[in-house]
């Protein structure tokens, strides 16, 4: 059961990257889409905290204060960086650069934290660059410059809520994490995201989404909340009580390749030859980078909408 939840929550968060660039296209920023997705998670994970565990909302001042900018840096930051590099690049390519963190994550815990790392790490950092190179054929420069600068962004904002998180899931619940952390996010983009320059013809309007087939803008929008953000994450969460963390961790990886699956069926993305070849070096990189670490700390992508990593016993 284990493993099938954490396919299934894979299959959902990489399933919803091509969603979100529909929503982005049809005229709802990056910005507002955060907000909603953020604001949405917060309230579904509130509700739980409220009929199971209300001391979740008691905490201390300092740990408020960590929360606050674990939400800004590592939530905010991230939802928007993401949302706006899928503008520039295709969906995959995008979740790949953003797996980058996994390497950051390991790195930083090295020459930081001094972690003993397993020497496969450095092969792994030799995989997912030379992997990357491909998949961007940096020769030719296919990709779009700011697209990547974003996705990098978010790599670099998603390592970041992976150090904070993994120490603060140490000291309450995941669920609690993600609760204050959402919350925090949403605060922030309150002031920012310019939700109020949305009219409400905007969430009536037809959304194409493919085959010949429209639904109203409102309706997708709650399907990427409920769906695509939120019970993921549940997914996630009951695949740690079933599975050790590394385990859990990579097959978690999977969401790229269901990002590329999706993006090729749903919105005709396509990768050449080269490009296939080189998202598979940059996933054997990141599998690897996911075992090196010696303690058991599980790694998920477009972690906005997760607990953060868990360390296990």
């Amino acid at each position: 059961m284990g493993y099938l939840y954490a396919l299934l929550a894979a299959l959902l968060f990489g399933a919803n990257g091509s969603l979100v660039k529909l929503l982005v296209e049809a005229g709802i920023s990056p910005l507002q889409l955060t907000q909603f997705r953020t604001v949405g998670t917060a309230v579904l994970a509130g509700a739980i905290l409220l009929l199971t565990d209300r001391a979740a909302f008691r905490l201390r001042p300092r740990q408020l204060a960590i929360m606050a900018v674990l939400g800004v840096g590592g939530v905010a930051l991230l939802q928007a960086s993401y949302a706006a590099a899928i503008q520039r690049l295709p969906v995959g390519i995008a979740l790949l650069l953003e797996y980058m963190a996994v390497l950051m994550v390991a790195l930083f815990a090295f020459f930081v934290f001094r972690e003993k790392l397993k020497a496969r790490i450095w092969v792994a950092i030799a995989l997912v660059l030379a992997g990357l190179a491909l998949v961007a054929q940096i020769w030719s420069s296919r990709l779009d410059p700011l697209g990547v600068v974003l996705a990098l962004i978010a790599a670099v904002t998603l390592a970041f809520y992976f150090l904070v998180g993994e120490r603060q899931v140490g000291a309450t619940s995941p669920l609690t994490v993600a609760f204050w952390t959402m919350t925090f996010a949403s605060i922030f983009w309150a002031f920012f995201s310019g939700w109020w320059e949305l009219r409400p013809t905007t969430f009536t309007a037809p959304l194409e989404l493919g085959a010949g087939f429209a639904a109203p803008l409102w309706a997708p929008l709650v399907v990427t909340v409920l769906v695509g953000s939120f019970a993921p994450f549940l997914l996630s969460f009951y695949a740690l009580k079933h599975l050790p963390a590394t385990a859990a961790g990579i097959v978690a990886s999977s969401e790229v390749l269901f990002a590329f699956a999706v993006a090729w069926l749903w919105l005709g993305e396509q990768l050449d030859p080269v490009q296939v070849i080189g998202a598979a070096i940059v996933l054997t990189g990141i599998v690897l980078a996911q075992t090196a670490r010696q303690t058991k700390t599980v790694v998920d992508a477009d972690l906005a909408l997760r607990t953060g990593p868990v360390t296990l016993p």
